[in-house]
């Protein structure tokens, strides 16, 4: 299945909110690409939701401005939303992109928000990527987009005009190096990373009660992953990924078949 951007409305959201310096870039390449873009995104950060749902209160929405709405809920509502609510005449070509301020590699998928928007939109068979652009360091400090801004339209024609698996989106990674210093773009395997202890901090507060704070590097890499998506993005490079919904080991399917016969 190949995508015709141009003829394509695509839907932009992400996990860090529809106020995000993130989703302004990511709305200026979507228009770079297409004329028919809307901006659903979730009201306040969501980074960290996983895909989760809205289930147990009522979800509601707010427009911002023209093609650009607020979902008081997760990135998948924004994407439920967005999709089965507010783009109701359902026109036929379609596709997601999502931005997140922050890398999603290797056991991070799992976690993130932006890859589980990317997620819904599959199962939703809408063609999506999701992009992340690394920060090193603390996150009050500025980020730089140019990487973004440069590649990220030549990236997602090139991936429009593929042979695109069903049930499968794009996770795309970019250094958070400037554009000039990027070593290129690769295709990789999602790696993973042992999580350590670290990566629960314990605290006391002001009243000396106990709390935790989630949060800091906290991760091993293994040896065996030389070409791991978080390795070649260290490198420097721009890292795509193809991430399937099924999570199946096919391989232990097997042996559990002959266990079970």
């Amino acid at each position: 299945m190949t995508i015709d951007l141009k003829n394509t409305r695509i839907l932009v959201t992400n996990d860090d909110g529809v106020e995000a310096e993130g989703i302004e870039v990511l709305s200026r390449i979507a228009r770079a690409l297409s004329d028919d873009v809307w901006i659903v995104a979730p009201a306040v950060e969501q980074s960290g939701a996983a895909h989760s749902l809205t289930m147990h209160e009522p979800l509601r929405y707010r427009k911002v401005a023209e093609r650009r709405y607020a979902v008081m809920g997760t990135p998948t509502d924004a994407v439920l939303m967005g999709l089965m609510e507010i783009l109701t005449d359902k026109k036929t070509g379609a596709g997601a992109l999502r931005v997140n301020r922050g890398s999603n590699l290797a056991e991070d998928v799992t976690y993130s928000g932006t890859v589980a928007a990317a997620m819904e939109g599959t199962l939703l068979e809408i063609p999506s990527v999701a992009l992340s652009n690394y920060i090193d360091g603390a996150y009050d400090r500025p980020v730089d987009w140019s990487a973004v801004e440069e590649f990220a339209p030549r990236i997602i024609r090139a991936l429009a005009g593929c042979d695109w698996p069903h049930g499968t989106l794009m996770n795309v990674n970019f250094p958070g190096l400037p554009a000039a210093q990027v070593k290129g773009v690769t295709a990789c395997p999602q790696g993973r990373r042992k999580i350590e202890k670290e990566k629960l901090h314990k605290r006391t507060d002001p009243r000396g009660r106990t709390y935790f704070w989630i949060g800091g590097p906290g991760t091993t890499p293994f040896e065996d992953q030389p070409t791991a998506d978080y390795r070649k993005l260290a490198e420097g490079y721009i890292t795509v990924t193809p991430v399937q919904l099924d999570l199946t080991n096919y391989a232990m399917l097997a042996d559990l078949e002959k266990l079970l016969a």
